[in-house]
């Protein structure tokens, strides 16, 4: 019998998970958003009858330094359907304290703002956000409606040339995009028509439908087919000396003007202060230091329904601390709000320190298709383990060799959803058997399938040999900090050995190991499953198709795709190359019966042949939430895509309903 790791000693119950708000209902409602059809006309709200100015400009207001809250918003704000979604009016002030590991996260704060220009609501349905409107031609002609009046953060309005100078200066520009424009603005390798029909209105025409275009500008790692183009321009050489170029990005230890543009040109990573937002709030201050400032926006074109400006808070402070210690540090009460560095090893920990440092501990379920799942490497080097690897018997004896109820009873509390690596219950997407072929505990068929590959010689120990006479040893190499990844792996050891096949783990730093699957190194790797296990049919189906070098079942295929041809290899693989003429139809229909029936046939394929091998879905991400915040879920789904963390359940509505914590500041 397994031994149950240390921090599960004090079980959670079924009946605790339902207590927490997870039960299958509340999946009910992004099930039945899954067949909506995209709502992107203009909001029907109406405004608010008047205008309540924001305790923190006020005094900014008074002094002439700021103009009055009327003069700052757009004509048409977006104004939040709260009671609706049964959330209340809040109230304005105060400031949130989170932790992060390291500078670079602070670029996750963009995806948990989430202000798009079309973005996901709670039911998984885009909408149009920074935008007022679309009008959407069968996927062919998009025609983008910008808010009259909007502003960037500086004052500066937000118009149809922030559009015009990214594709025209930024995207066609060979200096600044070697590469050319994203492959989603593409159709058939060919370009949009792109015109400025005025100042407030663009628009892109596609010889065929582009499906892809909207999804990806609702996606948490935002595209941002706009610039600032006024601040932007002093670092183009088109519109700026070349000479004070040249010297500026020498003082920058840059060799051109290009890297000079590309390194201000910062509108996800908050890296740059000085550039201006569109978002909630603004970084204040800039690396390196241990304590981070973001400040509300004074242009944010987010409204309640009583005229106050969004976002309800007025300031989110990030601490860097040893990504260890967030657990220890949410027990001593020193964070207000943190999700993302926590893990599901973590609840007991959480649950001991809520009544005595005000907390509570949210659980909610990570829509992933597996919380670990193994990549066999199908464009590794070595050319036995790449044979081996592409041979599907292997990929279904190894899953076939996984005790995963076992994994589940073991690490995830019993709690989670045991099988293949896939879409869950809650998409209408989701069939059964996508969950359980070749994803059951069967040793004796496992065993079977590796006898009938000719792997039949084995050493003393039991362990099998390869064709060239190694020992069948499988080096997986696994991020270091993924530590549920690492307890799942050190149980698949002893299973696996049952049918003579040996496990080793191998730990290392994330970007090492992705240069290393570039390369075509890693046997296999272990991470995450699916990103999106919640997709309805008018999401892009890309996790399922090789055509991103970041997965690690095919990494050299996916390059091939992404360099067009100059790196990488071309898929060679018959039932991969599938996935591809599945997805390049997904791109030419605008058709919701036709994309469902071309995602079912993808994830069907997915697991029939085991590109990947999942383990067990559904584990809890513990959010951690201070008493008196209020105006955030008890009970939803935690994801990158589509959920963007917490993103789409709008953070810029949490407010203090305690007034101690409501200050107002001056900037």
């Amino acid at each position: 019998m397994t031994r149950l790791p240390p921090y599960l000693h004090r079980p959670i119950t079924r009946r605790a998970f339902a207590r927490a708000g997870l039960a299958a209902a509340g999946l009910a409602a992004l099930s039945r958003g899954a067949w909506a059809q995209s709502a992107l006309g203009p909001s029907t709200m109406p405004l608010p009858s008047r205008w309540v100015e924001t305790p923190f400009f006020q005094t900014m207001v008074d002094d002439g330094k700021l103009p009055p809250i009327a003069e700052r918003l757009p004509k048409q704000p977006l104004v939040a359907d709260l009671k609706a979604r049964g959330r209340e009016i809040g109230k304005q002030g105060g400031e949130i304290i989170t932790i992060a590991a390291k500078s670079r996260d602070l670029r996750y704060l963009s995806a948990i703002a989430y202000n798009r220009l079309v973005g996901y609501d709670e039911t998984l349905v885009l909408r149009p956000d920074v935008l007022e409107s679309v009008t959407n031609e069968d996927d062919r002609v998009i025609t983008l409606n910008l808010r009259r009046g909007h502003r960037w953060s500086d004052g500066h309005p937000f118009t149809a040339e922030d559009f015009r100078y990214w594709w025209e200066d930024v995207a066609l520009n060979k200096a600044l995009s070697p590469a050319g424009p994203p492959i989603f603005m593409m159709i058939d390798g060919q370009l949009p028509t792109f015109s400025v029909i005025d100042e407030v209105t663009v628009r892109y025409e596609w010889q065929r439908p582009n499906p892809r275009f909207l999804p990806t500008l609702a996606l948490p790692r935002d595209p941002m087919i706009y610039r600032p183009a006024h601040y932007m321009k002093t670092f183009h050489s088109k519109y700026s000396d070349a000479e004070g170029l040249a010297q500026a990005a020498a003082r920058a230890k840059l060799k051109s003007w290009a890297a000079l543009h590309n390194r201000m040109d910062d509108m996800f990573e908050n890296s740059n202060t000085e550039i201006p937002t569109l978002g909630p709030w603004k970084i204040m201050n800039a690396s390196p230091a241990t304590r981070f400032v973001f400040e509300r926006n004074p242009y944010y074109h987010r409204v309640d329904e009583a005229g106050q400006q969004l976002p309800y808070v007025d300031k989110i402070i990030v601490d860097i601390a040893s990504s260890g210690l967030f657990p220890a540090k949410a027990n001593a009460g020193e964070v207000d709000f943190l999700a993302r560095g926590l893990s599901m090893p973590d609840i007991p920990v959480l649950k001991e320190g809520e009544k005595a440092h005000g907390y509570r501990t949210l659980l909610w379920p990570i829509a992933r298709g597996s919380q670990v799942a193994l990549f066999p490497n199908l464009t590794v080097v070595d050319p036995v383990w790449r044979q081996l690897n592409r041979d599907v018997r292997f990929r279904r004896a190894l899953s076939l060799g996984i005790d995963r109820h076992t994994i589940n009873n073991a690490i995830f509390f019993g709690l989670g959803q045991e099988g293949n690596n896939t879409v869950r219950e809650g998409s209408a997407l989701f069939e059964p058997a996508f969950r359980t072929r070749y994803g059951i505990y069967d040793p004796e068929a496992a065993n079977a399938l590796l006898d009938e590959i000719g792997l039949t010689k084995r050493r003393g120990d039991g362990t099998r040999l390869l064709s060239d006479g190694r020992p069948l040893e499988i080096v997986v190499e696994v991020d270091g900090e993924g530590g549920m990844t690492v307890d799942t792996l050190q149980l698949i050891v002893e299973f696996w050995r049952e049918i003579g096949v040996g496990l080793f783990i191998k730990p290392q730093d994330i970007n090492v190991l992705r240069n290393r699957a570039y390369a075509g190194l890693p046997v296999m790797v272990a991470g995450f499953g699916l990103d999106n296990a919640i997709p309805t049919p008018e999401m892009l189906p890309s996790e399922l198709a090789p055509i991103f070098q970041d997965n690690f079942a095919w990494p050299k295929w996916g390059q091939y795709i992404e360099t067009k041809g100059k790196n990488g290899e071309a898929c060679d693989v018959k039932e991969a190359k599938r996935l591809l003429t599945l997805y390049e139809d997904w791109l030419s229909t605008a058709n919701e019966v036709e994309q469902a029936g071309i995602w079912k046939e993808m994830l069907s394929n997915h697991a029939d042949q085991q590109w990947s091998i999942g383990t067990v879905a559904d584990a809890l991400q513990p959010i951690v939430l201070r008493d008196g915040l209020a105006n955030f879920p008890k009970k939803a789904l935690y994801s990158w895509d589509p959920t963007s963390l917490v993103g789409i359940y709008r953070v810029d509505e949490i407010y203090w309903d305690k007034p101690e914590r409501r200050v107002a500041q001056a900037l």
